[in-house]
């Protein structure tokens, strides 16, 4: 088979789909991206709005161990397409990137619209056709691909190829539902059932404290489920508590709440940077007419809403070592996750045991799946970016592989 006579179909238009279809085109295949919003590249955009983290600039085993239970099975992705050469495809693109303080990585003008117009460009001149407003049903007869469309239902051929890349089931109003899980359980594909991730947490505040402190930040702080504890921050909402630290858990709080056998707790530690012994000295100092709140406050620096939150987690315990030891160990029980709607991206999806190292389906010959579908889940800071652009490669590069064509490295 000749690059210029094959065909791939590439169903979902977001960072996965994308870079797949570069990949394909560049090495002249014919491809055909299916999009089933008005325009492509939606979830991609909104992410854009905070700076577009693109990947991460952190040591590979550090970065990998991100991924934690999926982790051995992206790594080769990852290794083969890793944060380096995501930069250098950007910089192809004519997008500069940067590794900020933190050691995220963002492009240049800190938004993803310049990155999508260059895409989209450069796909264009590849001879790239996008079909938007094409929502994939099914498989029809002999792996032809079923579609609704604005003119009604149609069918593309079976193609040589075809990619998956149809994203979770967070963002739906940008796609992003999971609604294609009708149409690869009609087909047997193994599935494992959708959870939201990167999300907040449940807690029952007083209505006194979640009146005062919703919206107010805990800094500096220190969070664990069980055995795993990270630092990191949070924001104290309505309902519970979000933000970076409680997302990086969200495994942890799942398997907690999970596991009826004992109530699922979230653990503060509200100095981190100190030991008990420290506080408790600090703390025993005589405070006089000082109340305990402002004696508190004095003597640890907590801030308003740490020190609220001693009270609202129970009657404070009474001496120095013992509110201090409740300062480095503050029990939050966690009644629920908040769902799906509010969630950055979702766990669950294809599930790993179906698909072969090449991110071919193994029981349906030529589909290849990639990106947010399948079944891993990562913490933000640019591991989610990062996976579904390297899957999205792994998968293009086993396509041209099964097409007979050799692939240069990225």
């Amino acid at each position: 088979m000749t690059s210029s006579s094959a065909d791939v179909a590439i169903v979902g238009g977001g960072p996965a789909g994308l870079i797949a279809a570069d990949r394909l085109s560049a090495r002249g295949v014919g491809v055909t991206v299916y999009e089933r919003m008005p325009s492509v590249g939606r979830k991609f955009l909104m992410a854009g709005r905070g700076g577009l983290n693109l990947t991460h600039s952190e040591p590979a085993d550090a970065f990998l161990s991100r991924y934690r239970e999926a982790e051995p099975r992206l790594r080769a992705a990852i290794e083969a397409f890793p944060p380096e050469a995501l930069r250098a495809w950007c910089e192809d693109l004519g997008i500069e990137t940067f590794v900020g303080s933190s050691g995220r990585v963002f492009p240049r003008q800190m938004k993803a619209s310049p990155l999508l117009r260059a895409l989209l460009a450069r796909l264009s001149a590849n001879g790239v056709t996008i079909r938007t407003r094409w929502r994939w049903t099914g498989f029809g007869a002999d792996g032809a691909l079923s579609f609704d469309t604005p003119q009604g239902p149609k069918t593309h051929p079976a193609p040589d190829a075809v990619l998956l890349a149809l994203g979770g089931a967070s963002w739906a109003r940008l796609g992003s539902d999971g609604a294609w899980s009708a149409a690869t359980d009609a087909a047997g594909i193994a599935r494992v059932p959708f959870s939201p991730s990167n999300c907040g947490i449940e807690v029952k505040w007083s209505q006194h404290f979640a009146d005062r402190f919703q919206g107010v930040p805990l800094k500096r702080i220190a969070l664990s489920v069980g055995d795993r504890t990270l630092r990191g921050e949070a924001m104290i909402t309505a309902s519970g508590l979000e933000g970076g630290g409680v997302y990086a858990l969200s495994p942890d709080i799942r398997r907690a709440l999970a596991d009826t056998s004992a109530p699922a707790t979230l653990t503060l530690d509200l100095r981190p940077d100190l030991d008990v012994g420290t506080l408790a000295a600090r703390l025993a100092r005589p405070r006089g007419k000082t109340s305990l709140s402002n004696h508190l406050r004095k003597t640890t620096g907590l801030a308003p809403a740490a020190v609220a939150l001693l009270r609202e987690a129970g009657e404070r315990p009474q001496g120095a070592e013992a509110l201090a030891a409740r300062i480095k160990a503050l029990p939050l029980p966690v009644t629920g996750v908040a769902g799906m709607a509010r969630a950055i991206s979702s766990a669950g999806g294809i599930a790993w045991s179906g698909i072969d190292d090449g991110y071919m389906l193994k029981d349906r010959t030529g589909v290849f799946v990639a990106g947010e579908m399948i079944d891993w889940e990562a913490p933000t800071g640019g591991y989610l970016l990062q996976a579904c652009f390297a899957t999205g490669t792994a998968a293009a590069s086993a396509i041209l592989t099964r097409l007979d064509h050799t692939e240069s490295p990225p």
